[in-house]
């Protein structure tokens, strides 16, 4: 198909030991029990876009190796970091006790809209259960809880959508156009361009 567009298609030409190299920027993200493994396969592709430090999977959230998650991964497993943990509460002391804040993504009637919160970093995202959202144990523990705003029939948006929405957002209020441009500019050098 004739285009006027160049469209970028590839993935990155670095070994994977230099790709580790890349800084990363300071957004960690808490997975609590998670039902769908496609669901976690793409945040896991959403985190590699935007080089998140790491993911902590929780509870029954699916962890490599699991075959469905590679399906919406599409091979990013590897660069992603990620731990898991048998406990959403533990990842959340382990985040605070490293003075990070910790955000969860949640619609309460406390909630503060996404597009009014200022995030701070390094931060920490805390995101739910397809189906039952977040629990009060781990609700209390949030320094914060945020929504993003929606406007149909449900009250809420799928969980690897929402999580894309808020690092975007997190994206737009510290590296913002120029800092993209510029890690592009950067990787360009390996890409040949």
């Amino acid at each position: 198909m004739e285009t006027r567009f160049s469209v970028r298609s590839f993935d990155s030409p670095l070994s994977p030991a230099m790709f580790q190299k890349i800084p990363r920027n300071p957004v960690f993200v808490i997975l609590d029990n998670i039902r769908s493994a496609f669901n976690v396969g793409s945040i896991f592709r959403t985190a590699d876009g935007v080089l998140v430090s790491k993911l902590y999977l929780c509870g029954i959230t699916a962890h490599p190796p699991h075959p469905k998650l590679e399906k919406t991964a599409l091979g990013v497993l590897p660069f992603v970091p990620w731990e898991y943990r048998e406990s959403t509460e533990e990842a959340i002391s382990e985040m605070q006790a490293q003075g990070i804040r910790v955000v969860a993504l949640e619609t309460t009637d406390q909630s503060r809209c996404i597009w009014e919160y200022r995030f701070s970093v390094p931060i920490c995202l805390v995101l739910g259960n397809e189906v039952t959202g977040l629990s009060e144990s781990v609700l209390s523990m949030a320094d914060e809880v945020v929504e993003i705003p929606v406007m149909g029939y449900k009250n809420s948006i799928n969980v690897a959508v929402a999580f894309g929405i808020a690092v975007a957002e997190i994206q737009r209020q510290h590296w913002g156009p120029s800092q993209v441009q510029k890690c592009v500019q950067h990787h360009s050098r390996y890409w040949g361009e």
